[in-house]
């Protein structure tokens, strides 16, 4: 997963729709000169052409480069066409232009919370559930939620790749000097707010700094709705009801969580005023304990050489869960999907999902859970440490407005940004949250049957 620079004003329903009908009008004069839009055909001498459309940059770009160079070298038959598309709105709408004139590439990576909106069956083609299974990959070999967020009107548009999850970074010479770590060098267990409290005063007495950081404020923060989201999953609490029509909050538990947030900003256990680039830093530099973020920064902090681990988020409400998203690869609509071109695309993702070793090495934990007993993944340290969240992953409800880049990221991230910087009371902040849910239930799906 890659941030990308987004407004920090939050966009009204208006400023949804018309950005989007913007945004797509721009996409379909792009997509209209963008080569390799054409129908799937074969390729020269035998070879048959797959395209691949996904938004992976930085580390995962060299990871995903890596790993499609070895499909190509274990597939001579195979000319595998990638493109890399930029992160975010601008792919996803690119992407839904492409299904809607049906003039799509045989695969694309999306992220799983986001389907919902995607228009399935439309937008996006059903997978053959029999050619996966010839090459190695059926229902039971992923954890049954992700699997099942694939599945639509009992159709499977989706196959998981991975899921990124929120974690807990530590920094092992500070943890040890506080007393925090075990004998075998890991961090103590730490249960509840009282003792996470305690680890972070204990740590900062090391430092004299705030024992934690955690993104909580910038241009299009999303840092502050994903701790929000990770505690109160841990409570059991709900956004919105099954189908994502209905708002669901519980009060007292998402006020209890709010309260807890202004309290790490308050009593000095976490730094008030940091954006995402900040977080990074101040941990990258060694001035704090604890980090919370996503697991994608392992390769920055260990080409940093720092002393640090990584461990799932304590559970501090109840539940070990901790919010998350999850990458995955669909086949967007095609007019004339089928033949010799469907069967490689097939194949490739069954491909990619096995092999995905190399793809965990950017700290995403593997979906297809045979990888995550291999031994080459194993030795990945630290990013086998977590794998086990692989079975408390928080993801949005299924909502179009939902998942990652996604509006409801970045308007619930600017409302609860002003419970860590002392800009809103925890009531406020829930009752702006409220009132941008209900907006967002009202306003239609950009992507949907009028698109």
């Amino acid at each position: 997963m890659r941030r990308t620079s987004l407004s920090s004003r939050a966009p009204s329903r208006r400023r949804v729709l018309g950005g989007m009908a913007g945004l797509a009008a721009l996409t379909v004069a792009g997509a209209a000169g963008t080569a390799g839009c054409a129908a799937p055909a074969a390729v020269g001498r035998g070879r048959t052409r797959v395209r691949f459309w996904h938004l992976f940059g930085g580390g995962d770009g060299v990871n995903m480069r890596t790993m499609l160079d070895a499909y190509r070298a274990a597939h001579p038959e195979i000319a595998l066409e990638a493109s890399t598309l930029q992160w975010g709105a601008p792919y996803y709408t690119k992407l839904g232009m492409a299904g809607a004139g049906g003039r799509a590439p045989e695969v694309a990576a999306l992220h799983l919370a986001r389907l919902p909106g995607f228009g399935p069956g439309r937008l996006l083609d059903a997978f053959d559930l029999d050619l996966l299974a010839e090459h190695g990959v059926t229902e039971r070999d992923f954890p049954a939620d992700l699997w099942q967020r694939g599945r639509v009107d009992g159709a499977q548009y989706a196959v998981p790749l991975d899921t990124h999850p929120m974690v807990l970074y530590y920094n092992t010479d500070i943890c040890a000097k506080a007393g925090l770590l075990a004998p075998d060098g890991r961090l103590k267990p730490i249960r509840g707010t009282d003792e996470f409290v305690a680890a972070l005063r204990a740590a900062g007495k090391v430092t004299g700094k705030p024992g934690l950081v955690v993104e909580t404020l910038g241009a299009g923060t999303i840092g502050p709705w994903r701790l929000f989201s990770t505690f109160y999953s841990q409570t059991g609490g709900t956004l919105l009801n099954e189908d994502a029509t209905r708002i669901t909050i519980d009060e007292a538990k998402a006020l209890n969580v709010l309260r807890f947030m202004r309290r790490l900003t308050d009593e000095g256990l976490a730094h008030r005023r940091v954006d995402y680039n900040g977080t990074v830093g101040v941990f990258g530099g060694g001035e704090t304990a604890f980090l919370l973020n996503g697991e994608w920064e392992v390769s920055t902090f260990a080409n940093l050489e720092l002393p640090f681990s990584m461990t799932r988020v304590p559970a501090l409400f109840g539940r070990p869960t901790a919010q998350a998203d999850s990458h995955c690869l669909v086949l967007p609509h095609q007019r004339d999907r089928g033949g010799e071109t469907n069967e490689a695309a097939h194949a490739f993702v069954a491909w990619v999902i096995r092999n995905t070793v190399e793809w965990a090495k950017g700290g995403h934990v593997p979906a297809y859970l045979p990888v995550l007993e291999e031994p080459a993944y194993l030795d990945l340290e630290p990013q086998s440490e977590y794998r086990s969240v692989i079975d408390d992953v928080a993801l949005d409800p299924p909502a179009w407005f939902a998942g990652s880049a996604s509006t409801m990221w970045i308007e619930l991230g600017a409302v609860f940004s002003g419970v860590l910087t002392g800009s809103r009371t925890p009531r406020e902040a829930l009752e702006e949250a409220t009132s941008r849910l209900r907006e967002l239930l009202d306003t239609p799906n950009p992507l949907g049957d009028e698109a």
